[in-house]
């Protein structure tokens, strides 16, 4: 097929191929641009169409997928503004390595809980059951649960402000309690 036919059947398309990628875009320019790369990308595959009877159907798909493309890498760039017309604060972000840290360092005391604690601290505060879903869960006590709680997250907080571990004693040792007379 030579050009005069590839313009006999593209050229009478070209208003609604406008008409549809303006709704597309939603911007007029960038509908155009669309429209020329779209055209642009039909000359150079005319002779990669599967059917002649499919003209319209072909061109409107390379339309689409030129437009998807375009969407997707937008999306992935994020919004692109002038840097004159951004205000400074809004172009600083907090460094993330802190916190990043202070993640894995909780992970980590987690991991150092009684499983009885660490169990109720993680359904409850992370997976946000209430006391009585933790409770049947669980199989025990709303009471019980409540306990563990408060003790398991006393613990975390000691450890996270950098207090030491409390040691078990020694059989034979001190003990930790007195009788008073």
């Amino acid at each position: 097929m030579d050009m005069k036919d590839l313009l006999a059947l593209v050229e009478p398309m070209v208003p609604t191929l406008r008409r549809y990628a303006r709704a597309l875009m939603h911007d007029p320019h960038l509908a155009d641009d669309l429209v020329q790369d779209c055209l642009e990308r039909v000359v150079k595959r005319w002779e990669q169409r599967r059917h002649q009877d499919d003209t319209r159907q072909w061109v409107f798909s390379i339309a689409h997928n030129l437009a998807m493309d375009w969407l997707r890498q937008q999306r992935r760039r994020g919004l692109h503004l002038a840097i004159e017309d951004v205000e400074e604060k809004e172009m600083v972000t907090p460094a993330a390595q802190e916190a990043h840290i202070r993640h894995h360092e909780l992970l980590g005391f987690l991991d150092r809980l009684p499983h009885e604690q660490r169990s109720v601290i993680l359904l409850v505060s992370v997976e946000d059951f209430s006391y009585a879903e933790a409770a049947k869960a669980l199989d025990i006590p709303i009471g019980t649960v409540m306990s563990r709680l408060a003790r398991g997250r006393e613990r975390l907080l000691r450890a996270m402000e950098g207090e030491p571990r409390q040691q078990k004693p020694e059989r034979g040792s001190q003990p930790a309690l007195r009788r008073l007379k």
